[in-house]
């Protein structure tokens, strides 16, 4: 089939017959400045900090907020390494481990480089656990005015014996993958490993959709993630609104009281991961909210499967058929069909952070159910970070 080139056109929501599009992007010059915070502070003064932008190997715009905050909570050796290392803007993640040596790890790289030759003490874990402050029912904690996460490691009495203090940046272009989904309104799923970069896409949506798209718009933060630590929200979500979870278990019940409360147009939560959770989706729904979310799962097979979050997509039910039916159908007499009309109907699988295959659910699933391949459309960018979309690809999944 030759391949033909269209601009980003309202024939993607149909997944028609033009198997690429592409959607320019103007190259980034690496700059460093320093920009002003929009939220202002508790003291009601805007706070100016630097930051760098920097173009990434793989095209996006990287801005670094305020890494010394993180760096602050590490021992003085640790911190003064980590300034010193070329690789500092690729930072991902410092390990902390209690007897153990302290461990940095970057970006494209697998495992890590140790930061100095001694073991990490218990008191050094202390000093890093008293300047972080108090850890949330899911063991994650924030430094406030950043997106930095620090996740404890607890043994069985309770007590810190690692952390994990990761780097948050703000990164700009992800959402140049789906900015053509946008415009329908309707709700969107993502999956995805971790570190793929789902929550970076959930921030830069709800900016986007809240300044440029001019919608209401309320995030439902458990852990702080997308908006950052503390009451003020950081300012790469834009005008986006605000809610924080106080338990993780109640994620659900801070979803409905967003939309009886708040009148959103979009509601954006990250980790959907229990039948609660599910059920509430569905009822946002229902109301005509558009949701944006993230599950459990690397693939859509994984959510067919998963009995808690198969309602995401429709859910699955057993039915029997006719005699005759099964032998039109060409199939047994008990099959698998989807329940009810998929929750989301846009699902997109992250591979990699530029390569991801988006889903029309229902078509999708039904396809999959009956033991058939679906076709959908593959999102990348090229070597030019030009966004690619190959429409009418069959599906590389596994099926039911």
């Amino acid at each position: 089939m030759m391949a033909a080139l269209a601009v980003l056109s309202t024939s993607s929501y149909y997944f028609t017959k033009c198997e690429f599009s592409v959607h320019s992007k103007k190259p980034l010059i690496l700059q460093k400045r320093e920009i002003l915070i929009q939220s202002p502070n508790h003291c009601g003064n805007r706070r100016r900090i630097e930051v760098s932008k920097v173009t990434s190997e793989d095209g996006f715009v990287i801005v670094e907020d305020d890494l010394q905050a993180l760096l602050a909570i590490l021992p003085q050796d640790l911190r003064d390494n980590l300034l010193n290392e070329p690789r500092k803007s690729e930072l991902l993640e410092v390990v902390l481990d209690l007897g153990r040596l302290p461990e940095a790890r970057f970006l494209g790289v697998s495992g890590g480089k140790y930061l100095r030759n001694s073991e990490v003490s218990l008191k050094e874990l202390e000093e890093a656990q008293n300047a972080v402050g108090e850890f949330g029912g899911d063991n994650r904690a924030g430094i406030e005015g950043t997106l930095h996460r620090i996740s404890a490691i607890r043994s069985r009495k309770g007590s810190i014996v690692g952390l994990t203090c990761r780097v948050g940046r703000a990164v700009s272009g992800h959402v140049d993958m789906v900015l053509d989904l946008l415009q329908y309104q309707e709700s969107i799923l993502f999956l995805g490993r971790p570190g793929v970069g789902k929550t970076t896409v959930m921030r830069e949506m709800a900016r986007v959709l809240a300044d440029e798209l001019h919608k209401r718009v309320v995030i439902v933060d458990t852990s702080n993630e997308i908006g950052g630590d503390g009451d003020i929200p950081h300012a790469a979500i834009g005008g986006a609104r605000r809610m924080q979870v106080p338990k993780p278990s109640l994620q659900h019940k801070v979803m409905i009281e967003a939309v009886e409360n708040h009148t959103p147009e979009v509601i954006i939560v990250d980790e959907i991961g229990t039948e609660a959770e599910a059920l509430a989706c569905r009822s946002i729904a229902e109301r005509g909210v558009m949701l944006i979310g993230t599950a459990h799962g690397e693939r859509l097979e994984n959510i067919i499967k998963n009995h808690t979050l198969s309602d995401l997509i429709g859910g699955v039910e057993t039915v029997t058929l006719g005699d005759d039916e099964a032998r039109a159908r060409r199939s047994q007499k008990s099959i698998l069909e989807r329940k009810a009309p998929a929750t989301f109907p846009f699902l997109i699988e992250m591979r990699e952070r530029h390569y991801w295959v988006t889903h029309r659910t229902e078509r999708s699933v039904d396809m999959l159910l009956h033991g058939k391949t679906p076709f959908v459309e593959i999102r990348r960018r090229d070597d030019q970070f030009q966004v690619l979309i190959e429409r009418w690809q069959p599906y590389d999944g596994q099926g039911i």
